[in-house]
């Protein structure tokens, strides 16, 4: 799937770092070093414009390495790029440890997922099909 791109960072496209990765790591494109403090939240430029095609999405998700080895993940996990967003893509991080962390332009800060999605549409109803669940919420179907 061919998706269009502006690179105005100066940084690497987007790449896949193997063979069968779902997600390409997306860098930071800031001119000065962004400190993140504890709990603290940033939106990270990436200096890169999309055109993506109708009926996919890019998500924006969490690396896994920056989350668990220093706590700093996408806050709106997975963040979603719609098709007609012509802006800038930035990256909302946290800061979820107990120390600062500092962004560096050039840095991978999330990777990036293309997802094809369909539309729904609205059937309004009286009743739902009763299925084994029921209304059991958060934690219903235990913990193993």
């Amino acid at each position: 799937m061919k998706v269009k791109v502006m690179n105005r960072s100066g940084n690497p496209l987007p790449e896949y770092a193997t063979a069968f990765a779902a997600g390409l790591d997306v860098r930071a494109d800031n001119g000065e070093p962004i400190v993140l403090k504890p709990l603290g939240r940033a939106m990270v430029p990436t200096g890169l414009f999309l055109e993506i095609p109708s009926g996919y999405e890019v998500q924006v998700r969490p690396r896994s390495g920056l989350a668990a080895k220093k706590g700093v993940t996408v806050l709106n996990a997975p963040g979603t790029i719609d098709a007609d967003y012509r802006g800038e893509v930035c990256v909302i991080l946290v800061n979820l440890s107990s120390e600062d962390f500092v962004i560096e332009r050039g840095e991978r800060i999330a990777q990036l997922v293309l997802a094809r999605h369909e539309k729904l549409e609205w059937e309004s109803a009286d009743s739902l099909s009763a299925s084994d669940r029921g209304e059991g919420g958060f934690g219903s179907t235990g913990t193993k």
